[in-house]
C-alpha cells in the first residue's frame, strides 16, 4: 500500500445522492416509488458493501457524499422501508422463477442464477445486516473516517429562482441543515447547492448556517470577480465567508458523458432491456401485482453491444472493462495532476462530482468501477491523494477571495432547464406561496397553540415540496410530466387550504391530519426559519 508519499495534488470524489420525495401511503402500489427501491437495490446497498469492505481492509481512501434531506427522509420512513424490503423479496422470487424458465438456455440461466445471488445478497444485507437503516449505515462509514457526508437544500429547491423571496432560500438551507444534523449527529461542513445553482445572496445564508463550503460549475468560478488565480483547481473564499469549489469537467466527463464516457462501452449491461418490458404480463403478474403498466424488475440479460441486435450480457467481460476503465481514470488523473502541479504554485485540488445513482442504477457496473478506482488510487500510484474539500480547506486556510458568477450546471449554464415555457407557470404560484408563508410565520411568531404550530409546519412542508427542482426538471425533459405537474399543483393547493385555515381562524383537524400522514417528512421542522 502506498502511504506517506509526497503527493503532487489531491482528488476529491463527490457522489451526490438524491431522489425527490415520493411517498404514497394512499396506494398499496405506486409506480414512482420504485425510483427509491431501485436506487436502494442497485446503488446504495452496493456502495455500502464496497465501502464497508474498504474500511475492514484499512484501505486509505476518502470520498464525499451528499445525502439530500428528502432522500434521507425516505430512507428512514418505516412504510418505505417495508416496501423496499418487499421489492427485494420480489426480486428474489422472480429470479428463482427465471432460473426455471431459462433452464434450456445456458447463458440466460447463468445470468438468472447471478441475479438470484445478487437479490438474495441485497435482501439479506438490507433486512438482516443493517436492519433497513441505510442512513445509519452511511453515518457509521462517516464515523469510520472513510466518507464525509454533506447536506443539500431541504427539498432540492432551485435556489436562484427563489431570489425574489430570500426567506424561502434561507428556509431551504436551514431546514436541510437541521435535518442533516438529526440524521447524522453532526453539523455539515459543506453543501451541494441543488443543480449547482448559485446567486450571490446564497453566500450570506450559508455563513449564517455555519456551512463552510459549496460547489459551483466551472464557469461560475471562472467568470467570478476577480478572476481566480489558480482557475478551478483551488478553493476560494467568498466575501460572505464560505469557500467555493468548482467541479472539474475533464474528470467527470470521462464517466458520465453519453458519447465518450465509460458507461457506453458495449461490454456493459444495457439499462433499457429489462424483462419487465419484454416478457408476457401474465408471467410477470405472478410476482408483481397488475397495476396497469409495465415496471422494471432489475433483471436484464443484454449488454449494450453498440447495435440494435443486443447480445447476451457477459459478467466477466463487463468486469474486465470496469478494471480497464478504472485504470484509465486513475492514469488520467495522474497525468492531469502532474501537469497542473508543473504550472501552479499551489497543490491542485481536482473536484470530481457525480450523481451517486449513476453507480449501479444507470451504470450497473459503476460500484465495481468505483471500488477499483479507490483501490488503484490507494495502491498503484504516487502522484495524488484522495481527500475531501473539508480536509483540503483545513490544511490551506489562506485563499484568494472571489465572488462567483450566477450559474448552474444545467444546459447552457444558467436557469434554462428550470425556467422554460413548459414549466415557467409554476413560479408565480411558488413565489406567492413563499410570501404567504413568510407573512403567516411572522403573524404567528408568538403562538403557543399546538394546532397552529402543526398547521405552520405542514404549510412549510407543502411549500418546500412544491419547490423541488425535480418537478420543473421532469416537465422540461418530458419524463413523468403528468406526475410532476400533479405534484406541484397538489402541494400548492394543500398549502393554500392550510394557509386559509389560519387566515380565517378555522380548524379542520381531518384535513390537517391527512396532510401530515401523506407528507410526513421533517417531523421536527422549524417553521420559524421563515421569520
Amino acid at each position: 500500500m502506498v502511504s506517506g508519499f509526497m503527493h503532487k495534488g489531491s482528488l476529491a470524489l463527490l457522489l451526490h445522492a438524491h431522489l425527490p420525495w415520493v411517498r404514497h401511503p394512499e396506494h398499496e402500489e405506486f409506480h414512482e416509488e420504485d425510483w427509491l427501491y431501485e436506487a436502494i437495490t442497485e446503488t446504495y446497498l452496493p456502495l455500502l458493501r464496497i465501502l464497508r469492505k474498504l474500511v475492514a481492509e484499512k484501505v486509505a481512501v476518502k470520498v464525499t457524499f451528499t445525502m439530500t434531506p428528502t432522500l434521507c427522509a425516505m430512507l428512514r420512513d418505516p412504510l418505505l422501508q417495508e416496501r423496499a424490503g418487499r421489492y427485494l423479496e420480489r426480486g428474489v422470487e422472480l429470479a428463482q422463477r427465471e432460473i426455471e424458465r431459462t433452464t434450456g438456455d445456458g447463458a440466460l440461466n447463468e445470468l438468472a442464477r447471478f441475479y438470484l445471488a445478487k437479490f438474495t445478497e441485497a435482501r439479506d444485507f438490507y433486512i438482516r445486516d443493517i436492519a433497513h437503516d441505510v442512513v445509519g449505515a452511511f453515518a457509521q462509514l462517516q464515523a469510520d473516517g472513510i466518507i464525509e457526508i454533506i447536506t443539500c437544500a431541504a427539498t432540492h429547491g432551485f435556489l436562484p429562482l427563489m431570489e425574489s423571496v430570500p426567506e424561502a432560500m434561507r428556509a431551504q438551507i436551514f431546514i436541510g441543515r437541521d435535518f442533516h444534523r438529526e440524521c447524522f449527529g453532526r453539523e455539515p461542513s459543506g453543501i451541494w447547492l441543488p443543480e449547482c445553482g448559485y446567486v450571490p445572496g446564497i453566500g450570506r445564508i450559508l455563513q449564517e448556517a455555519n456551512i463552510r463550503w459549496f460547489v459551483v460549475d466551472a464557469h461560475g468560478l471562472m467568470y467570478g470577480e476577480p478572476r481566480p488565480r489558480f482557475a478551478i483547481y483551488s478553493p476560494y473564499f467568498t466575501p460572505a465567508g464560505p469557500a467555493v469549489i468548482a467541479r472539474d469537467r475533464e474528470s467527470s466527463k470521462q464517466v458520465w458523458s453519453a458519447r465518450d464516457g465509460y458507461p457506453g462501452d458495449p461490454a456493459y449491461r444495457d439499462f433499457y432491456r429489462d424483462i419487465g418490458n419484454e416478457l408476457p404480463e401474465d408471467y410477470l403478474h405472478a410476482t408483481f401485482p397488475n397495476v396497469g403498466h409495465r415496471r422494471n424488475t432489475g433483471i436484464k440479460y443484454h449488454r449494450i453491444t453498440g447495435s440494435e441486435n443486443k447480445e447476451i450480457y457477459n459478467r466477466g467481460w463487463a468486469m474486465g472493462a470496469a478494471d480497464s476503465h478504472a485504470g484509465d481514470f486513475v492514469r488520467n488523473r495522474e497525468k492531469q495532476i502532474e501537469h497542473l502541479r508543473s504550472i501552479l504554485p499551489v497543490e491542485p485540488l481536482v473536484l470530481s462530482p457525480f450523481d451517486a445513482e449513476l453507480f449501479g442504477h444507470w451504470w450497473y457496473e459503476g460500484p465495481e468501477f468505483l471500488d477499483l478506482v479507490l483501490r488503484k488510487a490507494a495502491y498503484d500510484q504516487r502522484v495524488f491523494r484522495l481527500t475531501t474539500p473539508s480536509i483540503y480547506l483545513s490544511e490551506n486556510p489562506t485563499l484568494q477571495m472571489v465572488t462567483p458568477s450566477p450559474s448552474s450546471w444545467g444546459n447552457k449554464g444558467y436557469w434554462e432547464v428550470w425556467l422554460d415555457r413548459c414549466n415557467a407557470w409554476i413560479y408565480p404560484h411558488l413565489h406567492e406561496a413563499a410570501r404567504r408563508m413568510t407573512a403567516m410565520a411572522r403573524k404567528q411568531a408568538a403562538t403557543r397553540s399546538p394546532f397552529t404550530q402543526r398547521v405552520l409546519k405542514q404549510m412549510a412542508r407543502e411549500l418546500l415540496l412544491a419547490q423541488s427542482s425535480d418537478w420543473a426538471f421532469l416537465m422540461k425533459t418530458g419524463t413523468a410530466t403528468e406526475y410532476a405537474t400533479r405534484r406541484t399543483k397538489d402541494h400548492l393547493l394543500r398549502f393554500t387550504r392550510l394557509h386559509d385555515m389560519l387566515q380565517e381562524n378555522q380548524k379542520d383537524e381531518d384535513f390537517l391530519s391527512a396532510c401530515e400522514v401523506r407528507d410526513n417528512l421533517f417531523p421536527d421542522l422549524n417553521w420559524r426559519h421563515y421569520l
